[in-house]
């Protein structure tokens, strides 16, 4: 396996972390969740994550400091970035990487959002439907980027019915070619 630097996007619930942890065990890389950087964005700004979204839509500032931390990992290499823009940001600052998005139906995303998370399913399909249009704002506002738009990723994967270990040999195989 060559690439030395590997991006796995997808919405909430698509497996990416999931995956991402598996695949970074397997190939000894760095694995960095941008979600995390995010949450812990919003945690020092005394904010949940709904709130913190919905500031950002009004503050790129955040989204630009975020995006630079990723461009920084993304040089330095031999890492598995996961994030719904680690892609974007490769692509854009072209930095050789294998682009992954995970695509999964709704429904089951937000089964296994409400499973991780607890709470109603009613309330996670709203929270989820909500930060989904938040992210698809800010990032056609701020970057004119479509995250409908997968013509940049070396793989597109349905992960709605395969389980996390095929995925990971799915990924590596794929990189072989």
């Amino acid at each position: 396996m060559e690439q030395r630097v590997i991006t796995i996007s997808g919405l909430p619930g698509s497996g990416t972390t999931t995956v991402a942890k598996l695949l970074a065990e397997k190939t000894k890389m760095k694995y960095v969740n941008v979600g995390e950087l995010f949450r812990e964005l919003a945690d020092k700004n005394k904010m949940n994550l709904e709130m913190f979204e919905e500031y950002c839509e009004e503050h790129p500032e955040i989204d630009r400091e975020i995006d630079r931390k990723q461009e920084e990992l993304l040089r330095k290499g031999n890492i598995i970035l996961e994030g719904r823009l680690s892609g974007w940001i490769a692509h854009i600052k072209k930095i050789d990487a294998f682009k992954i998005w995970f695509d999964c139906e709704r429904e089951e995303r937000i089964r296994r959002i409400e499973e991780r998370e607890g709470g109603e399913i009613f309330d996670k399909k709203r929270e989820t439907k909500r930060r989904i249009e938040s992210e698809k704002r800010r990032y056609k506002k701020f970057y004119g980027i479509d995250l409908e738009d997968k013509s940049i990723y070396d793989l597109v994967i349905d992960t709605t019915n395969i389980p996390p270990e095929k995925i990971v040999k799915k990924i590596i195989e794929k990189m072989k070619e």
